[in-house]
């Protein structure tokens, strides 16, 4: 069997899977975010809970909102404890056994590369647009992971100087701590501060979409400028790595607008008559993200045998 682990600032849940990857069980509870010992502890016992009820010692991958640094130390904003820890040192002493660490959107992309969307292609690159945006590149079935482990953050880049000329819009402080990050207006969150700046009142996704289907003015802008934002960091992306495939996720990607509208907008933002990468909706839908860490997973107990 292989585990994987998908940590939330609220819930974590563990996801069991066979040889073939059908997902047989889902454990869920909540997540410790600050007290180190008992995240520990959490996720030990949802391991061992598997473990009895499979009557195995199921390979573990876990995914996390954060990245991991060069000596194996955590930095992760959702879960505060983790942040200057050695997680995947201290959980494989924990659960006597490998345990792999990685980001939840290279999850998601080594998913849908290997089992999803992006199965028949060689260079997929996975996005996910949500309460933040970012990704991660796959190449053959394996994904792009430098020791940096920076790569895909590419909702951390700056958002291009056009776009905020045209819709003038302003510099914004990232949580990450950097200013004019493109996920400051290209995700979830985004979208509510946008319907503000076009017209002084706030509104969460839904009602944003409502809004937009009864074609509000205030709406309307709001969404011309964010698929034109979002247009403009693919391109960058597209213009950087050359994918076959790009498959998105996370929850704006259900959104019918913004799905069939994407590509015209990334092609905007491309040399004339350049060539533009197919876009496919994440065939593992929400739970994408936790097979890839369970891949993951077991991708290690495979080297590690070899």
């Amino acid at each position: 069997m292989h585990y994987g682990l998908d940590i939330g600032g609220t819930k974590m849940e563990l996801a069991v899977f066979d040889a073939s990857f059908v997902c047989l069980e889902r454990i869920r509870r909540e997540t410790p975010t600050d007290d180190y010992p008992a995240f520990l502890q959490a996720i030990a016992e949802l391991v061992e809970t598997a473990d009895s009820k499979f009557s195995c010692n199921g390979s573990v991958g876990i995914g996390l909102p954060g990245i991991v640094s060069t000596d194996g130390l955590a930095l992760s904003s959702n879960v505060p404890c983790l942040t200057g820890q050695a997680v995947a040192a201290d959980l494989t002493l924990t659960l006597n056994r490998p345990v792999a660490l990685g980001n939840d959107c290279r999850c998601f992309a080594l998913s849908e590369a290997v089992l999803g969307a992006g199965k028949d292609y060689s260079r997929v690159l996975g996005v996910i647009i949500g309460t933040g945006l970012g990704g991660g590149l796959c190449v053959d079935g394996r994904l792009y992971a430098p020791n940096s482990q920076l790569a895909g953050e590419f909702g951390h880049l700056g958002l291009h100087a056009a776009v905020v000329a045209r819709w003038q819009l302003p510099i914004i402080q990232c949580g990450c701590g950097l200013s004019g990050c493109a996920e400051t207006f290209v995700s979830g969150t985004g979208l509510g501060r946008l319907y503000q700046h076009f017209g002084g009142l706030t509104c969460d996704t839904y009602q944003w979409l409502s809004a937009y289907r009864q074609s509000e003015q205030q709406a309307i802008s709001t969404f011309d400028c964010f698929i034109d934002a979002l247009g403009s960091v693919i391109a960058g992306q597209m213009l950087s790595l050359d994918p076959d495939v790009i498959v998105l996720g996370g929850g704006l990607s259900s959104i019918d607008e913004i799905r069939t509208q994407l590509p015209g907008a990334v092609q905007k933002h491309l040399f004339a008559n350049a060539p533009m990468a197919p876009v496919r909706v994440a065939e593992g839908g929400p739970s994408s993200g936790v097979r890839g860490a369970a891949l993951l997973g077991a991708e290690l107990v495979k080297g590690q045998c070899l």
